[in-house]
Formats: structure tokens, C-alpha cells, sequence
């Protein structure tokens, strides 16, 4: 019943050491998740940064000079209608999701409008430069289907 002094010190040791590797495996993956959604973010940034051609937005229908962070769904319809002829023709899932939650933070705290606002413009560059490319694959690949 009763239970020698020298196994609950080593029972406690051992729980200890337990607690600590769990607290160091926590610690660990939130700074890999934290590092993966930097370097995720830093990707999208650099893409977005590319110039983006006057055929994107006149085939998207904007009106405005500069593609604007609610130009994304209009770009996203585009890329939807153009078919894949050469190259990959990614979903942009990810972007999506990162996307619509930024908005929806965006209208749920007022304070993170203007953040919400920079990141969904580059979303939508991103996916500009992106179908721009795609865009630009097609028409290569027409051109040399024609001259075969």
C-alpha cells in the first residue's frame, strides 16, 4: 500500500522529464509552423512584386490602372475560363484560404483593415503575375502550334 520515498522521487523525475520534452516538441513546431507561413509569405511577396501585363486587366474587365486587392475573384474567373495548353495550371488553393480569412479579419476587426487590405492586394498580384504568365504560356504554345 504503501510506497517506497525513493520510487515517487523517481516517479516525479520522470514526469518532470516527460513535461519538458512536451514543452520543447510545443515550442519547436510553433517555430516551424511560424517559419514555413513566413517563408510561404515572403514567396507570395516576391511573386507579387513582378510587373503585371495591361492584358490582365483588360481580360479581367478592371477598370482601375493598377490591379486592387478586390480585383481578386475577377483575376481568379479569368484564370478559371483560360484553358491549360502547356504548364501547370495550379488551383491556388492556399491563396484562397489565406484570402478570404484575411478578409473576413479584416471586417471582424476594424483595427486590421488597412493590414487586411495590403495583404489582399498582394493575393491579388500574386495571382495576376501568375495567370499573366499562364497567360503568356498559352499564347507561346498557340504560335507554335500555328507554325508547325
Amino acid at each position: 500500500m504503501f510506497k517506497p520515498v525513493g520510487s515517487a522521487i523517481l516517479q516525479s523525475e520522470e514526469n518532470s522529464r516527460s513535461m519538458i520534452a512536451a514543452i520543447l516538441f510545443m515550442v519547436s513546431t510553433v517555430a516551424l509552423v511560424q517559419f514555413a507561413l513566413h517563408y510561404w509569405r515572403a514567396i507570395i511577396s516576391g511573386v507579387a512584386a513582378q510587373p503585371i501585363s495591361d492584358r490582365i486587366r483588360v481580360a479581367a474587365g478592371i477598370t482601375a490602372l493598377q490591379i486592387g486587392a478586390q480585383d481578386f475573384r475577377s483575376i481568379l474567373s479569368l484564370h478559371d475560363l483560360s484553358p491549360d495548353l502547356r504548364g501547370p495550371n495550379g488551383s491556388f488553393r492556399g491563396v484562397r484560404a489565406y484570402y478570404l480569412v484575411v478578409e473576413e479579419l479584416g471586417k471582424l476587426i476594424p483595427a486590421m483593415a488597412s493590414w487586411a487590405n495590403t495583404e489582399m492586394l498582394t493575393c491579388s498580384r500574386y495571382v495576376a503575375v501568375l495567370v499573366d504568365q499562364h497567360l503568356e504560356r498559352n499564347i507561346a504554345c498557340a504560335a507554335q502550334v500555328r507554325g508547325i
